[in-house]
């Protein structure tokens, strides 16, 4: 009997899925993540094709049982890319965030968590990308992880910086908006976010007239994209208080793809 996840997700899948970036050779197999979840409370293994189907003298790779069913908050997600099976391939890196310096993209393996497939039409709901966050950040505490990318976002982060980050929003504290999310300049010379559409169905737009300081655009942008994760979708227009305490004014767009966002 063949069941396989292998090949599932492939470069350019900008889906609901964290992958665990290693160095070339350097990907666990099945052994390592059942010793670290020894360690970790909230989730298991659920299905070890490899333990509990009989694959006679064959080698797991064979029978594409390189991969792990884990269950954690009720819901399933899918382990694949394990050793001795053939990496995924890493997403694009568009956004990195307190990654080693010098780090290099070229020639990383992924190890990728995806929502399982009875999850297909669910995995833009919070509780799926909530929990699927938290396994991907406790994964991260794995050994060899070079850094870990999150497909919405097309972000790469250092490990520790997106375990801390995760694990604190989980916990109650401000959501990860570098890293779940990212903000790059737009050609226009204003600010957008990436990723921020997965939980909110909206990218937020800063306006150029806001964006003559990056630093303050950057601290509007965090603190507007933690505010849009925690409360929603903006379908009228409504004004805020700004970091500095100056009044911003929030609109949706014409086409209700964005949040824009002026001084007002």
């Amino acid at each position: 009997m063949i069941i396989s996840r292998a090949g599932d997700i492939g470069a350019g899948d900008n889906g609901s899925a964290v992958s665990l970036l290693f160095a070339a050779g350097c990907r666990p197999g099945a052994d390592a993540f059942r010793r670290l979840l020894e360690k970790q409370t909230g989730f298991s293994i659920s299905f070890d094709p490899a333990a509990e189907l009989d694959t006679g003298p064959a080698a797991p790779a064979e029978h594409g049982l390189t991969w792990l069913e884990l269950l954690a908050n009720g819901l399933t997600f899918d382990l694949v890319g394990l050793v001795p099976g053939p990496p995924n391939d890493p997403p694009p890196c568009v956004h990195g965030y307190a990654l080693a310096a010098g780090a290099d993209p070229i020639g990383l393996e992924a190890i990728t968590i995806r929502p399982g497939p009875h999850l297909a039409g669910g995995h833009t709901m919070m509780p799926v990308i909530r929990t699927l966050a938290w396994v991907g950040a406790s994964l991260a505490s794995l050994d060899g992880v070079e850094a870990v990318a999150w497909h919405p976002a097309r972000s790469w982060s250092g490990a520790d910086f997106f375990r801390e980050g995760v694990l604190r929003w989980i916990e109650g504290g401000v959501f990860p908006g570098l890293g779940l999310t990212a903000l790059a300049l737009a050609p226009d010379g204003g600010m957008q976010s990436e990723g921020l559409s997965l939980f909110t169905g909206q990218e937020l737009r800063i306006e150029p007239e806001l964006v003559a300081d990056r630093p303050t655009a950057a601290k509007i942008g965090v603190r507007l994209i933690d505010l849009l994760v925690e409360s929603g979708r903006v379908e009228a227009p409504q004004r805020i208080s700004g970091p500095d305490g100056l009044p911003l004014r929030l609109e949706p767009s014409a086409n209700g793809r964005f949040v824009r966002v002026w001084r007002g």
